[in-house]
């Protein structure tokens, strides 16, 4: 069964998960509804496309969440410029404190703020923080790199 949550809010370790029960139980006890731990953490993992909490917590890692992986869908801003993509390739830095990426865009990204000329750029490598935002930096401190999931 696939996921009920869009990708940038579904928990990727058991921690999150359980996270959201948490939530899911004072969301209900706001509207007055009584809600035990096990049925949210239950809900939980339906929402996550398993058949029971056992099953999600067995799958969840608790390991920090990677923020792409290769073949992932992608979208952002490289150079102030918009994009859609796929990743290629991710590699790991800092224990997890950082994050080198190879991007394919769909269409070449011009990179040249200047009307005279053009400079396109469809693949490029960047390193990343785990929010998805390049530590590179404009002349006027933009990020190089915003990307996240599709």
């Amino acid at each position: 069964m696939p996921s009920t949550l869009p990708p940038t809010d579904r928990p990727a370790t058991r921690d999150q998960a359980k996270r959201r029960a948490h939530a899911l139980r004072e969301d209900a006890a706001a509207r007055g509804v009584s809600l035990s731990l096990a049925a949210a953490l239950e809900r939980v993992a339906v929402e996550l496309g398993y058949r029971d909490w056992n099953t999600a917590s067995a799958r969840l890692s608790n390991a920090p969440p990677v923020p792409l992986q290769v073949g992932d869908r992608v979208a952002g801003r490289y150079l102030k410029q918009p994009f859609e993509g796929r990743v290629l390739a991710v590699r790991e830095l800092a224990d997890g404190g950082a994050f080198e990426v190879t991007l394919h865009f769909d269409q070449p990204v011009d990179v040249v703020e200047c009307e005279s000329f053009s400079n396109f750029r469809q693949r490029v490598d960047a390193t990343i923080s785990a929010d998805g935002v390049s530590w590179s930096r404009t002349s006027d401190g933009q990020p190089h790199l915003v990307v996240a999931r599709r």
